[in-house]
């Protein structure tokens, strides 16, 4: 097949990668100049996926992958077309901001030719391929949706992780759903073509393509499953603070409850960052605004660096021209990506108690951090405390001896070795670390926040 993927991304050049290694026609473009350019020479353009660098080095000088900017040049005559585009969400309203995809699917539209199998793997609001997408194809290029002359439109939602993309590509089911039971059988055709499966007896049945039965229900299950690890976490928090107010360790409460199967109680942790946990549960609300629950432990989630802070000041007093690190920019652990992290919280409250805050990532240079507008730390700068942000594996070693100077470490995810911070206070998220008659008024109100 000639196979076009439209946005090349952390999931979007993957996906063309494993496209083009199962031995298809790869063309993927993109409106970034500079990265179309890096992976036409064949080399991964952002660090941390695994096997990426390997298969570009491979597939590209082999003809069987190349990228561009022109649609014009990868979009006709192709027998798919998936696009993974990236979806935002307004911060200010909580609403999804097409811009990007709007744009996205014009320029698809006037280039599509018949024949053409259209998947989306963006995660969407329910209802959006039908109500959206279907229409401004029709218009843009004159097609029908589902007719014989004209083009198939499905949804597939992307279920990866990135750092370990083509390994979750055969763990878990391609969920596929069309807007006809003929687009639905193409777009099942189409993915068992492209994609292998591992055997998985713990599945309800066979580990593959799983058509859903309408794109509204493939649309549904890619937020829900997101939307439960967001309430999930949400749960975990606020667990995770009363235990700080009652001096319990949460971190055994959850190993205990979880030894049951009926219990899959989330981690705590400082924030909840990333394209997806944070975002999803507000494409969720933006089509069903009742879902109270959900509304809930976003906020429950979204409190959690204030928390922390709160946390730090609750032991140091006033914050005031103390200097402060923080841990990792990324909003998770090896992976070099900012999106919702974290870090940005984290720096505000600390900023609003006049703390002198400075950034610390191994996965960042100072030129990088600058740009966010933080002063780069390194280790081994004096500094009076340090919150961990981001679970980095190079934090699991770290010591008082790093730190100079330091008064407490916050470790927002647990990574650090207890044993390692002996005679240093050390807190955690849920950890108890203090008992209840030490604690001021401040750090109690901050703990009943969520």
């Amino acid at each position: 097949m000639r196979i076009a993927v439209v946005a090349l991304g952390k999931i979007g050049l993957p996906l063309a990668v494993q496209f083009a290694d199962a031995g298809h026609e790869v063309v993927g473009v993109d409106v970034n100049a500079q990265l179309v350019e890096t992976v036409n020479r064949g080399v991964e353009p952002f660090p941390g996926e695994a096997q990426l660098a390997e298969k570009l080095a491979e597939l590209v000088p082999a003809g069987r992958l190349r990228a561009t900017t022109d649609y014009g040049e990868a979009v006709p005559g192709a027998d798919a077309v998936v696009l993974v585009v990236p979806l935002f969400v307004d911060e200010a309203t909580g609403q999804p901001d097409f811009g990007w995809m709007d744009q996205a699917t014009a320029s698809l539209a006037e280039h599509l030719t018949p024949g053409t199998l259209v998947s989306y793997e963006t995660t969407l609001p329910v209802g959006t391929t039908r109500g959206r997408w279907k229409p401004m194809l029709e218009r843009g290029s004159g097609l029908t949706e589902g007719a014989e002359d004209g083009f198939h439109l499905v949804f597939s939602p992307e279920r990866v992780l990135t750092g370990r993309v083509f390994a979750d590509l055969r763990a878990y089911p391609k969920l596929v759903g069309g807007l006809s039971e003929v687009g639905a059988a193409a777009a099942v055709a189409f993915y068992e073509a492209v994609l292998t499966f591992e055997d998985r007896a713990d599945l309800p049945r066979p580990n593959g393509v799983w058509d859903m039965g309408s794109a509204e229900a493939a649309e549904m299950a890619k937020l829900a499953e997101t939307t439960y690890r967001d309430v999930n976490i949400g749960l975990a928090n606020q667990f995770a603070v009363f235990a700080d107010q009652v001096g319990i360790d949460v971190q055994k409460v959850i190993e205990a409850c979880n030894s049951q199967p009926y219990s899959h109680i989330h981690q705590p942790g400082i924030a909840v960052g990333g394209h997806c946990i944070p975002v999803y549960p507000r494409l969720y609300l933006a089509t069903d605004p009742e879902a109270t629950v959900v509304r809930q432990a976003r906020a429950a989630n979204a409190v959690m660096p204030g928390y922390a802070v709160a946390r730090v000041a609750s032991v140091l007093g006033d914050l005031a021209g103390l200097r402060v690190a923080v841990l990792g920019a990324s909003y998770r652990g090896k992976v070099k990506e900012t999106a919702f992290s974290g870090v940005f919280d984290t720096v505000e409250a600390l900023r609003e108690r006049g703390a002198e805050v400075a950034v610390h990532d191994p996965m960042y240079t100072d030129e990088e951090l600058a740009g966010y507008g933080w002063t780069p730390y390194h280790l081994g700068e004096p500094v009076d405390a340090a919150l961990l942000q981001a679970d980095h594996p190079e934090y699991a070693a770290l010591t008082p001896a790093d730190l100079p100077g330091i008064r407490l470490l916050l470790d927002g995810r647990r990574t650090t070795d207890p044993a390692a911070w002996a005679g240093t206070p050390r807190l955690t998220i849920g950890g108890g670390e203090l008992p209840v008659g030490d604690r001021g008024t401040e750090g109690a109100t901050a703990a009943t926040a969520p």
